[in-house]
C-alpha cells in the first residue's frame, strides 16, 4: 500500500516507473462528476505535469449544455479561455481494465495567475476544508454508496429491469441483506474487488440493499478529499465491471418505479488535531455543544442545499414517503426514519450521518456542502430541534419537493454562498436551470396515459 500523503512527482515517477506505465489518463471532475480530461502518453506527462481545457468543461450539466447567456458568463469568460490543469500525485492509481499499462491523476483546476478555479468541485471542497483546517480541526467522513445492478438496456423509453444472475433468473422481490442475492454476482464483485484492490480503494463491506438489484459498498472513514476522489474513482470503476459481465450499474437516485431510491449517507465527525480528540465528545463521554450546534447547521441549511445533495429531477422521486429516504431533517439516535442520524458509538467514534444525499450527487459538491452546513452550525451556535423518538415519517415534508424549489432555495441563501464562493453558487444554479429546462420539454408516457383523452 502506498503512502499517499504528501506524495511527491518524484515519487510519483517512481511510482510509475514501477508499473511500466506508458499512457496517463488526465481527469477532473466536473459539477455532475463526470472524469473530463485527456489520455497522454507518459512521456508527455512527464514532461509537462499538466494540462490546459478550456473554463467551461468543469462546468457543463448532464445534458452537456451551456447556459447561453447570463450571470454564468459574469464568472467563466465568453472568450472560452484555458485553466491549467495540474496533477495530484497522491491520486494516482493503476488503470485495471486498460490492455497497456495505464494510470489516471485526478487535477487541480487552476487560472493563468495560479489561483484554484472557484467553481471547481474539487476546489469547493478543498475550500471549505481549509475553514476547517484553520481551526485546527479534521474533518473525517465515511460514505455509504448504494447503486442498482439493471439488465442492459439501450432504449430509454423502457423502464428498467434487474439483471439475470448466476441462476439465470433476476430478482423479483426485496432481498436486504442476503448473502445469496450477493452471491447471484459473485463474478462481478470479485472482479469489482480485484480492481478496487489494484487501485488502492478503501472499500469497506459490500451489502445487499431493500430493492431488487440494489447494493451498497460502504468506504472506511478518511479525510473528505480523499474519500471524494475514492467515490469518484469507484463510480468508474463499477460502471466498467458492470458493462464487462453485460448489465449496467446506474447511480440514479430513483431508476425504478415501484424499488426504493439510491442514496449516499455521509457519516461525518471532527477531529482535534492537537489533541486526537473527537469534537463531538466531551471528556467524560457525553456529547458536546459542538455535537449539538452542528446537527443545528445541518437542519437549518441542508433545505437550502438540497439542490447540491439531490442534484437532477429524478432526484426528488426518492425523497417520498415509503421509499426509504427521509422527508425532512428531524434528527435522532440510531433512527433511520430521520434525515439526519446519530448512530450509536462510542464517544471517540461519535459521529453525524447525512441520510439526505443522493448517489446521484457529486461526491465533492456533496461533501463540500454537507460540511459547510455543519460548519455554519458550529461558528453560528445554531441550536437543533428537540431529538426526534419516534417515526419521522409522520411528520411533515421538510425539504424541497423539487429541483425547481431547491435551486429557488439555494440561490436566496448567503450563507451558502459565502462559505461555498459565490462564483460557484452562481455557475452550479445556471447550468441546474439549464438542465430543468431541458426536461420540462420531454412529454412523459404519464402525461399521454392520463392527460391524453381525459382533459
Amino acid at each position: 500500500m502506498v503512502v499517499r500523503d504528501n506524495f511527491t512527482f518524484s515519487e510519483l515517477e517512481q511510482w510509475l516507473n514501477q508499473r511500466r506505465v506508458t499512457e496517463i489518463e488526465c481527469l477532473v471532475p466536473d459539477l455532475t462528476g463526470v472524469a473530463r480530461g485527456k489520455i497522454l502518453p507518459r512521456e508527455k506527462f512527464t514532461e509537462d505535469r499538466g494540462m490546459r481545457l478550456p473554463e467551461a468543461i468543469v462546468a457543463i450539466g448532464v445534458t452537456g449544455e451551456f447556459p447561453e447567456q447570463g450571470p454564468y458568463y459574469d464568472v467563466i469568460t465568453p472568450t472560452d479561455r484555458d485553466m491549467h490543469l495540474q496533477p495530484d500525485p497522491t491520486t494516482v492509481r493503476i488503470v485495471p481494465w486498460a490492455v497497456d499499462p495505464t494510470a489516471q491523476v485526478i487535477h487541480d483546476c487552476f487560472d493563468r495567475e495560479g489561483r484554484l478555479i472557484p467553481y471547481a468541485p474539487r476546489s469547493v471542497l478543498r475550500r471549505i476544508c481549509s475553514l476547517f483546517d484553520a481551526e485546527g480541526w479534521l474533518p473525517v467522513v465515511a460514505p455509504e454508496l448504494e447503486f442498482y445492478l439493471i439488465e442492459r438496456s439501450t432504449d430509454p423509453n423502457q423502464p428498467l429491469k434487474p439483471p439475470r444472475g448466476r441462476s439465470g433468473r433476476a430478482e423479483t422481490s426485496r432481498q436486504a441483506y442476503s448473502i445469496d442475492a450477493v452471491n447471484e454476482f459473485d463474478p462481478l464483485f470479485e472482479d469489482i474487488y480485484d480492481y478496487c484492490q489494484q487501485m488502492e480503494l478503501n472499500v469497506d463491506t459490500l451489502i445487499h440493499e431493500v430493492g431488487a438489484g440494489q447494493m451498497e459498498i460502504n468506504f472506511f472513514h478518511d479525510h473528505p478529499l480523499q474519500l471524494a476522489d475514492e467515490v469518484f474513482f469507484f463510480k468508474r470503476t463499477i460502471r466498467e465491471t458492470a458493462l464487462r459481465h453485460e448489465m449496467y450499474a446506474t447511480f440514479m437516485a430513483k431508476p425504478m418505479a415501484n424499488e426504493p431510491g439510491s442514496a449516499m449517507h455521509v457519516h461525518q465527525s471532527l477531529v482535534d488535531k492537537a489533541t486526537g480528540r473527537n469534537l463531538f465528545s466531551k471528556a467524560d463521554g457525553s456529547p458536546s455543544q459542538e455535537f449539538y450546534w452542528y446537527i443545528g447547521g445541518l437542519q437549518r441549511y441542508v433545505p437550502a442545499a438540497m439542490a447540491l445533495f439531490a442534484p437532477y429531477v429524478n432526484s426528488y422521486r426518492r425523497l417520498a414517503r415509503s421509499t426509504a429516504a427521509p422527508i425532512n431533517i428531524q434528527w435522532g439516535t440510531d433512527n433511520r426514519t430521520v434525515g439526519i442520524r446519530s448512530p450509536v458509538a462510542n464517544p471517540s467514534a461519535r459521529r453525524i450521518e447525512n441520510r439526505v444525499i443522493g448517489a446521484d450527487a457529486n461526491p465533492y459538491v456533496a461533501l463540500a456542502a454537507t460540511l459547510a452546513c455543519g460548519w455554519l452550525g458550529i461558528k453560528h451556535r445554531i441550536e437543533p430541534t428537540p431529538e426526534c423518538r419516534g417515526d419521522a415519517y409522520l411528520g411533515e415534508y421538510g425539504l424541497p419537493r423539487s429541483l425547481s424549489e431547491a435551486l429557488h432555495r439555494l440561490k436566496e441563501e448567503p450563507d451558502l454562498h459565502e462559505v461555498l464562493g459565490q462564483e460557484f453558487i452562481t455557475v452550479y444554479t445556471e447550468v441546474k436551470e439549464i438542465e430543468h429546462e431541458e426536461f420540462m420539454k420531454v412529454i412523459s408516457p404519464w402525461e399521454r396515459e392520463h392527460l391524453l383523452l381525459h382533459v
